[in-house]
């Protein structure tokens, strides 16, 4: 329970508590952090008639005193009160309070072992107690004073865990304090995990902001010619931060202006006497370097201390693919003026609506190392759903394949499809949702609601039914080969979203009366084992037949269902399903004997290769994943 009051009312508030609390025989802690504080409170019990006990390190009677007079307090029918400092908590051992009161406003460690002072009474009540429940189970009571703002974060964050209840006023003393700590880290960078998943887990400890900085977020925007058409742009992704972040080119169908340039300046600087070293260096200066075949334009966003030496490292950004590096000083060099007046052409990239399984704060490096070799380097189509600054977010982003002569384009694979499918990312819903609410403070062009082409329900997952490993081909008509590039572009794109919205809205209606549970599956010569990753699985079910499995069990209130029809045989009598507390293991005995390609007949996002078996399996036989 939280209790806002003034700092000066604090006594008159704990007298409220304490007279309800002696309605029943309770045993009450009233923890502050002074020795001073112990004494005023103790006298201002005894002098409102409230029997109390005192605990501070300059208290004359020992620990074991202390404990055999609240033991006493309490057989004789007189509830137990006892104010104590912090450092007098661990010599008195006590377990079995029913009532914990802060009158000083601890750090979240300190609240956490004031906390333990009740754990006898979490569940159980005091068993001996004639008393009603209502009365006697374990009450964490926190007086919220204008002194103790300053912890409000934590303690909320704490509160919400232990679904207690939070009055408004908590809240808004919250926010206050928040947006207080926001403005000193103004001038930080916008928070990465806000970007990536639309929520910041950790944000009283993130050293990074969570509120738009036009002057930093928009001082270089993308070129509204680099997104002509928002619901279909071609993304080149060149530096892959995880799985879901990335950095590239965004390409420009006719006559791409990098393309251009970077032929241009590999032209000029093959020529020996033009490539001139720099003798000094600035930051946020445009140079070039040359690196092999190659030439880049870079840009110094660190030097050293300067030394006597003539060559040191620099820290230099790419700033047509994003990356960073440290190269030698006399590498660089200087970059004539016309090959400075295209503006840096990499972008953020990050993929829309999904994140990490469990809570995670960061991706698996498996999954990441997945999506590195799966996609660097080559071409994607995507919707820009939203930008700011020269980060864009989009949804989908699909691998592509161009077959020129036929004028169409395939559709190989959809990342967040792909993701999913290594059962080590999960459905993130709100993610676009909440870029568009950190953006309604300035006038940010948001896609999403301009392009006529993407609705909310083309963000409802219109891939999410669609395989990492089957190809979406547009058979073009006659009449459609004689139509322009741009429509059959299109009409290739939009019809695979087309058919994966119907699959996704299918399944969806099967999925909104039960949840199916993420399951990874291993397999030997004889058995495939799933591992269905559920917890305290309740009124668990498995049937068994030849080619399909069907399992269902209650977690924490919600029905999961997992009906898979297999790729190939089984024999039913022989398999097996155990529950444990975290997982249910489902053992499939093979009708015939040898390795299975794959699990399942038909794809399941839900369903995934065991990643800690994954390498072994990838050397004997090319798995899918589902």
């Amino acid at each position: 329970v939280v209790q806002p009051c003034t700092n000066s009312n604090r006594t008159a508030e704990l007298l409220k508590i304490l007279d309800f609390t002696q309605r029943s025989l309770q045993k009450v802690l009233v923890f502050t952090d002074s020795v001073t504080e112990v004494e005023m409170i103790h006298k201002a019990l005894k002098n409102n008639s409230v029997v109390s006990l005192k605990k501070h390190k300059e208290s004359k009677c020992n620990a074991i005193c202390v404990l055999e007079r609240w033991r006493k307090m309490l057989s004789s029918g007189t509830p137990a009160v006892l104010v104590l400092t912090d450092d007098c908590l661990q010599s008195l051992g006590i377990r079995d309070a029913t009532c914990v009161i802060h009158f000083s406003f601890p750090s979240l460690g300190v609240f956490g072992q004031r906390l333990q002072s009740m754990s006898d009474n979490f569940c159980t009540g005091v068993k001996d107690s004639a008393v009603d429940q209502e009365h006697i189970k374990a009450k964490s009571v926190i007086l919220l004073t204008e002194n103790s703002s300053c912890h409000a974060p934590e303690i909320l964050h704490y509160l919400k865990h232990a679904e207690a209840e939070i009055p408004e006023e908590f809240y808004d003393l919250t926010a206050r304090v928040l947006d207080s700590e926001e403005k000193e880290k103004s001038s930080r960078p916008l928070c990465a995990s806000l970007k990536t998943f639309g929520i910041c887990r950790n944000r009283t400890e993130c050293p990074d902001r969570h509120q738009i900085n036009m002057s930093i977020d928009m001082a270089q925007n993308i070129a509204d010619e680099m997104i002509e058409t928002p619901e279909r742009v071609t993304i080149l992704p060149l530096v892959v931060i995880n799985a879901t972040n990335y950095f590239g080119r965004i390409i420009k169908k006719q006559k791409d202006q990098y393309t251009v340039l970077a032929k241009q300046m590999n032209d000029y600087f093959k020529v020996p006497g033009h490539r001139i070293s720099v003798n000094t260096m600035e930051e946020s200066v445009f140079y070039g370097l040359h690196e092999g075949a190659n030439c880049h334009r870079v840009q110094v966003v660190e030097t050293p201390a300067k030394d006597e030496e003539n060559v040191y490292k620099v820290t230099i950004k790419y700033i047509d693919e994003g990356r960073t590096s440290q190269v030698n000083s006399d590498q660089l060099l200087h970059l004539p003026v016309k090959f400075q007046s295209l503006p840096p052409q990499a972008v953020e990239i990050i993929v829309c609506r999904v994140k990490p399984i469990d809570n995670e704060v960061e991706w698996n490096p498996k999954v990441t190392d997945h999506i590195n070799h799966k996609i660097k380097g080559k071409l994607h189509h995507a919707k820009v759903v939203h930008t700011l600054g020269r980060t864009v977010w989009v949804d989908p982003m699909v691998g592509v394949t161009n077959l020129p002569t036929m004028k169409m384009w395939i559709n190989e694979y959809n990342i967040r499809t792909e993701i999913l499918s290594t059962g080590l990312g999960t459905d993130n819903p709100e993610h676009v949702g909440e870029i568009q609410k950190l953006c309604r403070q300035i006038a940010v062009l948001d896609h999403a609601q301009s392009s006529e082409h993407f609705t909310e329900e083309d963000t409802a997952g219109p891939e999410e039914a669609s395989s990492p490993q089957d190809t979406s081909i547009q058979e073009s008509s006659a009449e459609s080969c004689n139509s322009s590039y741009k429509k059959i572009f299109l009409d290739v794109f939009f019809l695979d979203d087309i058919v994966q919205a119907k699959e996704a809205e299918d399944s969806t209606v099967h999925q909104q009366k039960s949840c199916h549970p993420q399951i990874k599956w291993l397999q030997d010569k004889m058995t495939v084992t799933l591992k269905v990753q559920i917890l305290r699985a309740a009124d668990s079910k498995c049937e068994f037949s030849r080619e399909k499995v069907a399992f269902s069990a209650y977690s924490e209130g919600k029905l999961y269902v997992a009906d898979l029809e297999l790729y190939q045989s089984v024999i039913a009598e022989k398999s097996t399903c155990v529950i444990k507390d975290t997982e249910a293991v489902i053992l499939l005995v093979k009708e015939k004997k040898g390795a299975w390609c794959k699990l399942l007949k038909n794809k399941n996002v839900h369903v995934s290769l065991d990643f800690e078996h994954w390498e072994e399996s990838e050397d004997e036989r090319p798995f899918t994943v589902g």
